[in-house]
């Protein structure tokens, strides 16, 4: 598994190491060895798993129908089959094994499934089964296909597909994921798109405030930091052909920074005095003639959008509302109604729905009055991110007439929890939202990738609220978000016993952070063994120096003798406590080379290295290592830091750790080597 590049700088060896021994290796076929999961994500409503496997030698994918959905169903598995094992799926002849990807409305593939016994008819539904026979995928319509697929993608080792019997649906109508759009969408959205697909979320929420729509470059307020209205365009063709429909977001009433930028449309704030406008003027008409409306128009042929999430939350958290005389006059909650209808109608005009947040209008203070003025096709999206099982106002909502959705974020239990309050409720669907700053898309994978995580548990969810939360929700975003080789690469681990300065277990308040037995690592055996993608040999603990008083005796720095090449450096590390600030360099690994020249791994807070109490995984650079609970019940992990060699040609001398002496004080448990040799 390859993480992103990572900065290093190159210079000669100009630091004594100290503590340095040599350490002995063990040559292992299998130092990174990636392999496929045994969960199936989202959980089926009903599946078996007969043993046994249907062998890939011979076997190609057949589609039955026309529907595009089967095409995008043998494309994903053409290139699951190139990304995993580096093989070609080839097109399946008639009278081969093969694959077979169809719907009920060929008869030959329903009387099949009828005769399986796993005969589905809803929506998006799907009967899948593998045997000695071959693979087939019968939908109980295209779409049905197109999610089946992403099952059997999950059913692909190197020995052969699995067999399975699985009969499926979704829960939940609409299962919404939140992306955005920014300058560096195209990598992102790239990644992310059929990493939803494959979760089988079937529309997208899409924050679209500072696209440079034509209107926003002629009124002089286009954001530099937005996606061109071309890549707009393109993100919404490729979530389309992933069985994605997409819903733009511009946020309107509030959150309305995107119309002022570069001091544009100055006459249209709600507050004349604000210092920072963040609402509009609902009684001037230029706020929808010169602004919204040709927005929304733009939108809604841009994304061939049939639904536009309109905002109308948090309205009054910041400007004064109303601020000026004549909405003194009015009030409110007649601003707020008028100005949401008039969107309303003209989005209908354009043949489009409207959607928005519910805080606004259905709050304590205005919720006995403001919705019975609202059309009640208008869609609410009921938001509450805290984990649990009580959330009364969707409910409330649903009574009211109105569509709802639920809207969940990061928080374990949150997503779980509302979706079956969603699903009691009758509810339209759910979404999964996203607040990683309209600028800040690749922090999805390095500095918030926890609500990139967030997606996985989520789309189980949303699928099937009754099953078990998603396991390993990190380890399953990662690998759909970066997928890899499902192979083993040799190397060798490495013995750090003889540079232990702490031992995994603490009976007598002098081991592991001198907290005693019910708060150490005695859960982390010792010995050999596999952990997440690496093989490590544990024996102890390496651990540094730091601002504690349990480890200002331990030494700064210890090295590892290696003489050994490598292509890339594993490291099982962690810190004994919290750093003070995200991405605080910690610490480094010096790594020197036979010619004497040496390269820096820094140690940044969150980034490379966490505490083993720090379960929060903000970066994707580290990958899921070991995860447990200690004496006491806390939940702990310990990342693993992958690190790529740029010279595998020249042997590595030493490795060497050294500690800032900060709060979080680094501390290597496995150091294994990858490829390369002696």
């Amino acid at each position: 598994m390859t993480p992103p590049k990572m900065f290093l700088a190159l210079g000669l060896l100009t630091v004594a190491t100290a503590h340095a021994v040599p350490a002995p290796t063990t040559p292992v076929p299998d130092a990174r060895a990636q392999v496929p999961g045994t969960q199936l994500v989202p959980q089926p409503k009903r599946a078996e798993f007969p043993a046994g496997t249907l062998a890939l030698a011979g076997l190609g994918v057949r589609t039955l129908g026309t529907a595009p959905q089967l095409g995008w169903a043998a494309r994903d598995l053409k290139a699951e089959w190139k990304v995993r094992l580096g093989a070609t799926l080839p097109d399946a002849p008639e009278g081969q094994p093969a694959i077979v990807i169809g719907t009920l409305a060929d008869a030959g593939l329903a009387a099949k499934a009828r005769a399986a016994g796993l005969f589905t008819t809803a929506a998006e539904g799907y009967a899948l089964w593998v045997d000695a026979g071959g693979a087939y995928i019968v939908g109980a319509d295209a779409s049905g296909a197109y999610q089946g697929a992403q099952t059997l993608r999950q059913l692909l080792t190197p020995a052969g597909l699995r067999f399975a019997r699985i009969s499926d649906s979704p829960a939940l109508k609409e299962r919404v994921a939140m992306i955005y759009l920014d300058q560096y969408s195209k990598g992102v959205n790239d990644a992310l798109i059929p990493l939803l697909a494959a979760l089988k979320y079937n529309t997208v929420l899409v924050m679209s405030n500072y696209v440079q729509w034509d209107t926003a470059r002629a009124g002089g307020y286009a954001h530099p930091g937005g996606a061109s209205k071309a890549e707009a365009r393109r993100v919404a063709a490729l979530a389309r052909d992933h069985g994605l429909q997409v819903i733009p977001l511009i946020e309107t009433l509030g959150h309305v920074q995107w119309m002022y930028y570069g001091g544009a449309n100055k006459d249209l704030y709600q507050d004349p005095e604000s210092q920072n406008p963040y609402a509009y003027d609902t009684l001037n008409p230029a706020t929808y003639s010169r602004v919204l409306f040709p927005i929304f128009k733009e939108a809604a042929e841009t994304f061939g959008a049939k639904t536009i999430h309109i905002g109308h939350d948090e309205v009054r958290n910041r400007d004064r509302f109303p601020a000026r005389e004549g909405g003194k006059a009015a009030g409110f909650e007649k601003l707020f109604v008028d100005d949401t209808v008039k969107i309303h109608g003209y989005l209908k005009s354009l043949g489009v729905n409207t959607m928005i947040w519910h805080d606004s209008a259905f709050s304590d203070s205005v919720i006995g009055s403001l919705p019975a003025k609202l059309p009640r096709d208008i869609q609410v999206a009921y938001w509450n991110y805290a984990p649990g099982t009580d959330y009364a106002m969707i409910q409330k909502i649903a009574g009211l007439g109105f569509p709802v959705l639920g809207a969940s974020w990061d928080e374990a239990g949150n997503a779980e929890g509302l979706a079956r309050a969603a699903q009691k409720a009758g509810a339209l669907g759910m979404i999964q939202t996203r607040w990683t700053g309209y600028f800040g898309n690749p922090s999805i994978w390095d500095g918030q990738a926890q609500q990139g995580v967030a997606y996985v548990r989520a789309a189980g969810a949303f699928w099937n609220p009754e099953a078990r939360p998603v396991a390993g929700a990190a380890a399953v975003y990662r690998d759909l978000y970066a997928p890899v080789a499902y192979r083993g690469t040799a190397g060798a681990t490495v013995s750090l016993r003889a540079l232990a300065t702490r031992s995994l277990t603490d009976n007598d308040e002098k081991g592991w952070i001198g907290k005693g037995p019910d708060i150490d690592l005695r859960n982390l055996k010792a010995g050999v063994q596999q952990i997440g993608a690496y093989r490590f040999d544990i024996s102890g603990a390496v651990m540094l120096r730091g601002a504690r008083a349990a480890v200002r005796d331990l030494p700064t720095r210890a090295t590892v003798e290696l003489g050994r090449k490598a292509d890339a450096l594993a490291f099982l590390h962690t810190t004994g406590w919290p750093g003070a600030l995200a991405r605080e360099t910690v610490g480094r690994y010096e790594i020197r080379y036979a010619d004497g020249t040496q390269l820096t791994q820094p140690l940044e807070y969150g980034r490379h290295i966490r505490a083993w109490t720090d379960t929060l995984p903000t970066s994707m650079i580290p990958a899921p290592g070991w995860t447990g609970q200690t004496a006491d019940g806390l939940e702990v992990n310990i990342p693993v830091l992958e690190w790529n060699n740029p010279r595998p040609t020249v042997a590595i001398t030493s490795v060497t750790l050294v500690s800032e002496g900060k709060n979080a004080n680094p501390t290597l448990i496995g150091l294994t080597l990858i490829g390369g040799g002696k």
